[in-house]
Order: structure tokens, then C-alpha cells, then sequence
């Protein structure tokens, strides 16, 4: 299976200005090509990705030195019209917004590949077509790629590439479980099991308002204000590591030991219109959940149930399977018919599991 993987890179500082370049030229090229998508609509015509990038390469590209410039790689200006393709091609199927001018410093990235051939990598050393030699902070496995995507975050650098990775089937020790997802406690297993929910945005809220207001009166255009600016998007970058770290050691278990994993299929844009759980709804990072569930599930061999969102899992009682409203505010199921009295995520976890077996 194709799989891939994400690691900071150990620049130095003429290493990372290169690396700026290349985002930039991938930037302006991105820019370039949503203007004249635009301009064309407007006067009528149906552009395309393949029309854009062939006008852009023969008679804008010779204009511009810059772009190339010895130890830039030409090929991120392809990749820059593949990217906006796809964008089109999203807001196309209503799968996302209209695409939007790309600004310096948001999400700065670009791909490069070495004209077709696969790039070697491994170890703690990879070279990079055209940039050279560059090192890793940890080691990467020996394989080989076809292309490689390079990002910003904060002052930082990352490499991301696919290739191709065998099956690891393990011994599960569960046939069937049901996964109870939720914000008091992150998720909440029918074999008892219990992640709670660490809320890393809450905690470190306090530095992040504190390192937003010291950014925001700083002088625009200074040093003083990069370096604020700096500090507070590596903070925004260890609130989410420390949320995705959270979601592979849950997925990652799950996957790992159980054969048949239910979840529930949840409203995420929904339950985000309530204002006032939508800061933590958000914090808990339910898509991000679904995400790496299914790619683990292929890789370690098991299987995924959704669930149907209509489905009352948590209205109804595991003993008696008699239905009753349940308020968010009552934390225990105490069932009106039987007298069973639970855990109301026990028992909609418990509710879920049966699915698997129906």
C-alpha cells in the first residue's frame, strides 16, 4: 500500500533561503494562474490547468530571470498548476471553497521531482533534485519516491513523500468494538476502555492570547514583529502535534488490536455551528480521527463500521435496547423500562458494537 511519511528537515540558513525561493516561485506561479483563470472566465472562455501552464511556460516564464535561476528546480512550476487544477476540481464537485491568492508565510510549500526518475532516499542524508544534500533529524526508511513535497511551519521545515509500504496484519485482541466518540471523554471503547480528553487548545490558550497580543502591537514591517509573529505560529504548531500525537495512539491502538471497529458517522459542521462547544469540538479533531482510522485499518488489517448518523446510540439502552431521550447534560443512562443504569458513553459504545454483529 502507498503511504507516506513527514519529517523535519536540519537546514542551515543558506539552505533555508533557497528553500524560500522555491516557495515563493511556487507561490507567484500559483497566483499567476488563478488571475488569468479568473481574467478568462470573465471574458467568457473555459481555461484549464494544461492551457495555463503551456501560455505560462512559453511566453511568461523567459520574462521572469529569477525564476531560473541556477539551483532552482524547474519543476515546481508544473506542480503549481496541478495544485490549482485540483483546487478547481474541488470547488468543481462542492468538495471545497472557491480557490483563494496564496500570501507569503501561509503555508509555504512546493514539489520537485527528478524528471520522472525515482529519487533515492534513506538514513539521515537525502539528496534533493537540483537543491543538493540536505539532513533529517530522524532517519528515513530506504526506499525510493517520485516526488517530494516540501512545507513551512513556523521557521521550521518539513519533507513529505509516498511510497510504497507491505501489509502489517497483527493478532487482534477483540473481534468487534464500538468507539464512542466525544468531548468530555475524546472516545470511549465498549470493552472499557476510556482516552480522555486532553484538550491541548484549552490549556495552552492562555500563551496563545498572551503571544497574539504581543504580536499584535508590534510595528508592522519590523523584525520585532516577524520574530512575535515566529513564536506565536510555533506555538499554534505544538498545540496541533500534540492534538494529532493524541489521535495516533488511539488509532493506532485500535487498529492494532481489534478486528471490527464502529464509529459513529458525525455531523463535525453541525455540532461546530454551536458556539458554545464549537472551541472544543474543533480541539478534538474528529475528521483527523476518521482520517488516520482508515489508512491504519489497511495497514494493519482490520475492518471500519460506519455507523448511520441517525443511528441512537446513546438514546438507547444496551439492556433493554427501550429508547428515551437524553439530554447532553446527563452523564449516566438510567433506563426508564428496565432500571439499567450506565455510563451513557459506555452505552452508546456498547450500542455501537452490535452493529458489527447485525
Amino acid at each position: 500500500m502507498l503511504l507516506s511519511i513527514k519529517t523535519k528537515l536540519k537546514l542551515n540558513e543558506v539552505q533555508k533561503t533557497v528553500m524560500s525561493k522555491h516557495a515563493g516561485i511556487a507561490r507567484f506561479t500559483f497566483n499567476w494562474g488563478l488571475a488569468t483563470w479568473n481574467s478568462f472566465v470573465k471574458d467568457g472562455l473555459k481555461p484549464n490547468k494544461f492551457i495555463l501552464k503551456k501560455f505560462f511556460n512559453n511566453h511568461v516564464k523567459p520574462e521572469f530571470e529569477w525564476i531560473k535561476e541556477k539551483g532552482i528546480c524547474q519543476k515546481i512550476t508544473q506542480y503549481a498548476f496541478d495544485n490549482l487544477g485540483d483546487a478547481f476540481s474541488r470547488f468543481f464537485s462542492k468538495k471545497g471553497d472557491y480557490p483563494k491568492f496564496k500570501k507569503k508565510g501561509h503555508h509555504d510549500s512546493f514539489t520537485i521531482d527528478a524528471s520522472g526518475k525515482p529519487i533515492p532516499v534513506g538514513g539521515k542524508s537525502i539528496k534533493l533534485p537540483t537543491i543538493g544534500w540536505v539532513r533529517t533529524y530522524e532517519g528515513l526508511p530506504h526506499t525510493t519516491c517520485k516526488s517530494i513535497t516540501i512545507s513551512r511551519v513556523a521557521d521550521s521545515w518539513f519533507i513529505a513523500f509516498a511510497y510504497e509500504q507491505e501489509h502489517e496484519p497483527t493478532v487482534k485482541q477483540h473481534d468487534v468494538v464500538g468507539v464512542d466518540i466525544g468531548v468530555k471523554e475524546l472516545a470511549t471503547l465498549s470493552t472499557g476502555v476510556v482516552f480522555p480528553n486532553p484538550k491541548h487548545y484549552k490549556t495552552h490558550l492562555e500563551k496563545l492570547r498572551r503571544l497574539s497580543r504581543k504580536f499584535s502591537i508590534k510595528t508592522k514591517g519590523s523584525n520585532n514583529r516577524y520574530k512575535a509573529k515566529i513564536q506565536l505560529a510555533k506555538h499554534h504548531a505544538k498545540v496541533a502535534n500534540l492534538r494529532k500525537n493524541t489521535l495516533h495512539q488511539i488509532t493506532t491502538f485500535l487498529c492494532k488490536n481489534h478486528a471490527k471497529i464502529v464509529v459513529e458517522d458525525l455531523n463535525v459542521s453541525g455540532m461546530l455551528s454551536n458556539h458554545k462547544l464549537a472551541q472544543v469540538i474543533a480541539d478534538c479533531g474528529f475528521h483527523e480521527f476518521k482520517r488516520q482510522l482508515e489508512y491504519k485499518a489497511k495497514k494493519f488489517g482490520c475492518e471500519i463500521i460506519i455507523a448511520d448518523r441517525w443511528f441512537p446510540s446513546s438514546k438507547t439502552c444496551s439492556n433493554c435496547e427501550h429508547i428515551q431521550d437524553m439530554p447532553l447534560k446527563e452523564r449516566t443512562y438510567n433506563c426508564k423500562s428496565c432500571g439499567h443504569s450506565m455510563d451513557r458513553d459506555l452505552n452508546a459504545a456498547i450500542n455501537l458494537s452490535r452493529l458489527a454483529k447485525a
